[in-house]
């Protein structure tokens, strides 16, 4: 036998070693042959570095340096799941489900892992990347620091696809964390706070090596990509433990809402002997084909439900109501409390959202109140201890000036919150706006921080987000903690965000009630900044999605004369303001006023693309049939119950090549 024969026979028997050990948790060897075969792979790989592998066995040990976490953007978004927190809500959604598809349905009931989110990318049956989820859209890569979790294979079992997406969860089991902390305890420091965090924070360590010595683990429940062969979502979970993942067993195949409340009940009380943290069960319809029909909303999938486990509820001190003012002038009141443990985390704020929730509690200072950490982040207060009130209590008289600037504070008929009208003349606006200008999801300036802005509006170098595009080198490096490397990055960022699409720009603008998925809808009625500007109230309406609320922040926006002159400054500084010429050149109107319901199975192009060429060249997709809808484009495998309807409504139905030979296709 050769040395490559040698070296490859050995990577393979220590990858099924590894994967019997840790995945079905049944080791035909013992850690004292393990570890002999490791060290003889290690001393035959460092002898012959020519047969180097990626994915050898021994890179679990850690070792990579990684200074900076390059941001990578998913082939496929990772959505964040709608919440729901009883039977009725179950009920309404399976109601929203059986609207949209056709046939029975189908539910997989999966435990709701309380981790750190990741996608891993496998080609040829190989790791080639593992991303963090970051927002969705883009993520970190982690990929060497995720090849030292045993329970990932490096290379896959049997036979699978191509190319294709697993996302999972990074967990720390309760046994591993609870020795780390006995661990730094004894070393004289603090133990970590809790599981999910510090399995959070491993993920962004720079040094490998060290990741390599916490006890992770990582839970696989969800299989993307294009042309997968897989028909069901429990299929998937079956493949993904034939191909070497770890997709825990728990998960089960129900047939009805009742079926997935007894599973939801169980794990309630059985959770607690999992050797990992839960917080719920997601529901996913079982049927890929289903769930494709179904589709997604701007932030999460239409067929998958989280059902959240009843929250964790502590009693402590309400000490002091503080306000604090958001980007829009929005005046949120913030309880401080007495520090107490919940969740896993130090508690020493909730909200208190708004007057009309204070007043329906009747919250005061020095309350014993009953604090919550349900589906939201931040903590809420539910609930008073009438019983524990001082006799001397004072009722809460809501703020009346903003607690930043001094401003009078208005409350608008209809709505909860009060604000704060100063708007060019309070600090945390101002920098609220710029700060959300930069933001990810919006213009992505690399090099500036919330913090940074902040100190910039302080020091006067700043008063809104087109004085971004004045800062120079100079400007900056006198600022705290910058340093000249730093002030290069910033001003780069700044310059490289000239090229961000006039979708996000128009997102990043900060108008009131348009978010991402509106933004995109008036770039592409509009196609310019000109003519958004110029739109009246009626013609905004008429636009798809568009309502009359929306419609009069944009008109109040743009009408505002400090406004137009920001938007001509951005002008003169470059920042795209119109469609590209790339992006116009896709659009037509060829399908104006027409409405597309898309539904079965296609051969030539898959359902998104039919649908995005339905919107390019003018045409709205519905995921309903109404007596609105002109088209239905019938796939193989339309159900019987929509092609009913469609008759019934007498709407004409088209197959895909018909429907690309509208398009000249």
């Amino acid at each position: 036998m050769d040395i490559k024969q040698q070296i490859n026979q050995l990577r393979e028997a220590l990858r099924e070693h590894n994967y019997n050990y840790y995945v079905l948790d049944k080791p035909t060897i013992s850690d004292y042959e393990f570890d002999v075969k490791l060290k003889e792979l290690q001393g035959l790989e460092n002898k012959y570095p020519e047969f180097y592998d990626a994915n050898s066995p021994t890179l679990r040990v850690g070792g990579e340096i990684t200074k900076n976490f390059e941001t990578i953007v998913h082939d496929h978004r990772m959505y964040s799941l709608d919440n729901s927190y009883s039977k009725e809500d179950l009920l309404d959604w399976e109601t929203r489900v059986k609207k949209l598809v056709d046939g029975d349905v189908q539910y997989t009931c999966e435990l709701k892992y309380d981790g750190a989110s990741i996608s891993l990318t496998y080609e040829n049956g190989e790791l080639i990347r593992a991303v963090t989820r970051g927002d969705g859209i883009q993520g970190d890569n982690v990929t060497n620091n995720i090849k030292t979790i045993p329970t990932v294979p490096l290379k896959l079992k049997g036979e699978y696809p191509p190319k294709f997406d697993i996302r999972g969860e990074i967990v720390l089991p309760h046994d591993g964390f609870l020795k780390m902390n006995e661990e730094r305890i004894a070393a004289g420091e603090e133990p970590y706070a809790n599981p999910r965090n510090t399995a959070s924070g491993s993920l962004k360590l720079q040094d490998s090596a060290e990741v390599a010595r916490r006890p992770l683990d990582c839970l696989l429940y969800n299989i993307t990509g294009n042309n997968l062969g897989l028909e069901t979502q429990y299929e998937s979970l079956e493949k993904a433990r034939a191909w070497g993942f770890k997709a825990p067993q728990e998960s089960k195949l129900v047939n009805s809402i009742e079926e997935v409340l007894a599973y939801v009940n169980y794990w309630d009380i059985e959770r607690h002997n999992l050797p990992y943290e839960t917080d719920g069960v997601v529901i996913k319809v079982n049927g890929l084909q289903q769930q494709e029909e179904l589709g997604f909303t701007s932030k999460a999938p239409r067929w998958a439900m989280a059902y959240k486990f009843k929250a964790e509820q502590v009693v402590t001190q309400l000490n002091e109501i503080t306000y604090q003012v958001g980007r829009t002038g929005a005046i949120t009141p913030v309880a401080n409390l007495t520090p107490v443990q919940l969740a896993g985390t130090v508690v020493k704020r909730a909200s208190l959202h708004n007057a009309d929730q204070i007043a329906k509690l009747d919250i005061r200072v020095g309350d014993e109140v009953y604090v919550e950490k349900g589906g939201e982040i931040i903590p809420k207060i539910v609930g008073v201890n009438l019983e524990k009130r001082a006799e001397n209590s004072i009722a809460t008289e809501y703020a009346s000036d903003c607690p930043e600037c001094g401003a009078p504070l208005e409350r608008k008929d209809g709505e909860a919150q009060h604000y704060c009208p100063n708007y060019n003349g309070c600090l945390p606006q101002i920098a609220g706006r710029i700060q959300h200008y930069i933001s990810r999801k919006a213009m992505d300036i690399e090099g500036l921080g919330g913090e940074t802005v902040t100190l910039l509006v302080k020091e006067g170098l700043i008063k809104n987000y087109a004085d971004l595009y004045m800062l120079t080198k100079d400007d900056v490096i006198p600022l705290e903690r910058m340093a000249e490397k730093s002030a290069e990055n910033l001003v780069n960022g700044i310059e490289k965000s000239k090229e961000i699409p006039f979708e996000r720009v128009l997102f990043a603008l900060g108008v009131r009630y348009v978010g991402e998925t509106v933004a995109k809808k008036l770039v592409k009625h509009y196609k310019t900044i000109d003519a958004i500007m110029t739109a009246t109230q009626e013609d905004l309406v008429n636009v798809d999605e568009i309502g009359i609320k929306i419609a009069e922040s944009v008109q109040e926006f743009f009408s505002d004369q400090d406004n137009q002159e920001l938007i001509s400054r951005l002008k003169v500084y470059g920042i795209q303001l119109e469609m590209s010429a790339e992006k116009l050149a896709n659009q037509t109107e060829t399908l104006k006023g027409l409405t597309f319901v898309v539904s079965g199975v296609f051969y030539r192009v898959s359902r998104n693309e039919l649908k995005k060429m339905i919107e390019d060249n003018g045409g709205k997709v519905s995921s309903s049939i109404s007596s609105k809808t002109t088209y239905i484009v019938a796939g193989d495998k339309m159900g019987p119950s929509k092609l009913e309807k469609a008759n019934k409504l007498e709407i004409e139905i088209i197959n895909e090549d018909t429907f690309l030979a509208k398009l000249g296709m």
